[in-house]
């Protein structure tokens, strides 16, 4: 009996698809043309400032940006468990930016001791790098750990006597322009919040999850950020790139006891910008064209490199699996969808409160979208089981009316072509054609990730409802891009220096020409005028040379049984234990020259780790190489060699080449082999030594340093 019966069973359930296939056609429909509304607006503001805005004003220039002095500015960087992105971030951002009046506060939690090490780690080397410490254990929220450094901004300025003009707000994993900190002293204090565009970094092809981000962003904030603003003047914060000015965060820290950002929403950048626009405040969302050297990624050939012409952004690696993407998603969701809905509700103008519907219908079409596709995939399976002949049962369909089901479906099938070709475009524009054609596809790939999104961010907030439970840091673990994706010039220890406010202008600059006449390391002369300590040194040349740190060295000294104490004198080497791999490592003041690299290699049987150590640290363990009668030199004395050298006696490069062929055992004491291989004279040795006394203590051997 049952087997009679299953056609017509069949024929219900079609007719059922169709109902449903008719109210989900409907509300797709009423989403597309708030698209197409959106789209309209951007295009024709678009031709309307061609002809009009663009023709009368003289865009902003590098050179204006540049011809503005300075004002005090301060980044906060919020972390929680950013151990292994934090330390490249800050590296770069300091070694990029064009700009010398800021500093940076990182604010760490007290119990994730991996990222608090690293902040250290770079606070030795950045002075103008501050951690803010998090007294409580986190996770919290980002509101939360962004009030704290807030608090350390304000009684910095209490501290030092400085107003900051603006505060920027990152994330530990951006990529920041040169120019970006100028452009905010441009437009400060004129605006009381600026915001720039963010993207995201060019993925390969293959990584479609990834690439999602890219497509979407790329139309974000290239037409919609743009058509917010034009139409309510004011822009929601984007969490990155934010710049917001004193006077903005000070209204915000006086309306809620000094905290200015709302603990109770996982958007807080989303709710600050609603309420700055509450108070009538000035925002901009800026695009200033700039150009950029990025990589691209081609399907036919290996990567190359391009300059590209696009707006100053902050750039940045998004999640590239689906789950890290889905579980970012949801907080976005939540936070505008939802908390943005229950704490905001539908307020302002009309336009204000058509933008809060399009921010919030998200959390009802990522639904419809999904159950378009299953939809589909049923009624093409159903209509290829009635073509086959197995099935032919059916019942009256509103399908084959020519009527308002038809205009329905034509016009979505319209408007998806529509949304296909701005989706393509806007990707082309930053990324090429080809990532341009793979937005089509990854539209699918996006519409799944944001119905996760959506079921995840439902089931935290109706779960925190019934629970009375609040919601905390939904940690996305980050990527920072290599040096190979990030324009990286040639370190120079002075330009090193000079980025970290460890030494300004003047005296780099008196330095450098006393470098070129001594011919002594510009390290060195540094030290000797006392304009910067041995450990800012250390921390530089290891930045620059991209070698690791080592500290304690007296307690770490471990001499290598193949290594003579000649070679250690002679390039200023320190012999310590054997690493985990088994490699003999070796403690420099700075890197070995390729000679000196290659006769310590061939002593000790393998090519050392080098590790930098402070200078004091190195010449401590080289005088006790250097001693007399079986007494070590004092530790004021200075090595004769580099008194020699400070005294302008001998080069470091003549001296270098006559202790090649140096062998204590054989020579004796250097000052005699200098003299006997007539490199230097017996008088001027003497004159050497003289100075090498006066500058130990009283009880310093008064025989000739070996």
């Amino acid at each position: 009996m049952t087997s009679l019966y299953w056609p017509y069973w069949l024929a219900h359930y079609y007719s059922a698809l169709e109902v449903a296939t008719i109210v989900v056609a409907a509300i797709i429909l009423i989403s597309s043309v708030d698209d197409l509304f959106i789209d309209l607006w951007y295009w024709t503001r678009r031709i309307y400032r061609k002809f009009t805005v663009d023709r009368r004003y003289r865009p902003l220039t590098a050179e204006q940006l540049i011809a503005r002095d300075e004002q005090p500015l301060a980044i906060m960087v919020p972390a929680w468990l950013e151990y292994d992105v934090i330390a490249p971030m800050i590296e770069n951002m300091v070694s990029t930016l064009d700009y010398k009046n800021y500093v940076v506060f990182v604010g760490a939690y007290i119990n994730d001791q991996r990222t608090i090490d690293e902040v250290e780690r770079m606070r030795r080397r950045y002075k103008q790098l501050h951690r803010v410490e998090v007294p409580h254990a986190g996770p919290t929220c980002k509101a939360d750990c962004l009030n704290w450094v807030i608090q350390a901004i304000f009684l910095y300025e209490q501290t030092h006597g400085v107003n900051f003009a603006g505060v920027v707000l990152h994330d530990s994993e951006d990529v920041l322009h040169p120019l970006e900190l100028r452009l905010f002293n441009y437009l400060l204090p004129r605006k009381d919040m600026i915001q720039l565009p963010v993207v995201s970094l060019e993925r390969n092809w293959y990584e479609w999850v990834a690439g999602t981000y890219m497509d979407e962003f790329a139309e974000w904030h290239g037409k919609d950020l743009v058509v917010r603003e034009s139409m309510t003047d004011s822009v929601p914060s984007a969490g990155v790139g934010t710049c917001f000015s004193r006077r903005a965060l000070q209204v915000l820290a006086d309306e809620n006891s000094n905290q200015p950002f709302n603990t109770d929403s996982l958007t807080e950048d989303y709710d600050v910008g609603a309420r700055l626009a509450g108070y009538g405040m000035s925002s901009i969302f800026v695009r200033f064209p700039v150009k950029y050297r990025v990589l691209r990624k081609s399907w036919f050939r290996p990567q190359y490199e391009s300059t590209l012409e696009m707006p100053l952004c902050v750039r940045e690696f998004f999640p590239d699996t689906f789950r890290t993407a889905f579980r970012q998603k949801a907080r976005w969701t939540l936070g505008i969808g939802l908390q943005g809905w229950e704490q905001m509700g539908w307020t302002g103008s009309l336009a204000n409160r058509y933008l809060l519907f399009r921010d919030r219908k998200g959390v009802i079409t990522s639904f419809v979208n999904i159950v378009a596709y299953l939809i589909l995939a049923q009624l093409v399976a159903l209509i290829i089981l009635r073509a086959s002949g197995l099935w032919n049962t059916s019942f009256p369909t509103p399908f084959e009316a020519r009527g308002l089901v038809g205009v329905l479906l034509a016009a979505n099938g319209v408007a998806l072509l529509w949304r296909i070709a701005h989706r393509c475009y806007f990707t082309t524009i930053l990324y090429g054609w080809q990532h341009g054609l793979l937005s089509i596809p990854r539209m699918v790939i996006g519409n799944f990730v944001n119905f996760m999104a959506a079921a995840r961010a439902w089931r935290m907030f109706l779960v925190g409802k019934v629970l009375n439970r609040k919601l905390v840091w939904d940690k996305t673990m980050h990527d920072f891009p290599s040096t190979d994706l990030v324009a990286q010039a040639p370190r120079k220890l002075g330009s090193v220096l000079l980025s970290w406010q460890a030494i300004n202008d003047e005296r780099l600059q008196s330095a450098l020409d006393e470098q070129h006449t001594r011919k002594m390391p510009l390290g060195r002369i540094l030290l000797s005028h006392g304009w910067l300590d041995d450990e800012t040194l250390a921390e530089a040349i290891a930045f620059q040379n991209d070698l690791p740190r080592v500290f304690d060295l007296a307690a770490k000294v471990q001499p290598h049984p193949a290594l003579a104490d000649e070679f250690c004198l002679r390039w200023r080497v320190v012999p310590l234990a054997l690493d985990a791999q088994g490699r003999p490592e070796v403690a420099v003041a700075s890197p070995l020259p390729e000679e000196g690299l290659q006769q310590i290699t061939e002593q000790m049987g393998r090519e050392p780790v080098q590790l930098i150590a402070r200078e004091s640290e190195i010449l401590e363990q080289l005088r006790l190489l250097q001693a007399v009668a079986g007494q070590p030199l004092p530790t004021a004395t200075p090595l004769l060699g580099d008194l020699l050298i400070e005294q302008g006696l001998i080069d470091r490069q003549t001296f270098n080449q006559a202790m090649l062929q140096y062998r204590p055992h054989i020579h004796g004491r250097i000052g005699d082999y200098l003299v006997d291989t007539g490199v230097l004279s017996r008088e001027t040795i003497e004159q050497a030594v003289a100075g090498q006394q006066r500058q130990s203590s009283s009880h310093q051997p008064t025989e000739q340093p070996s």
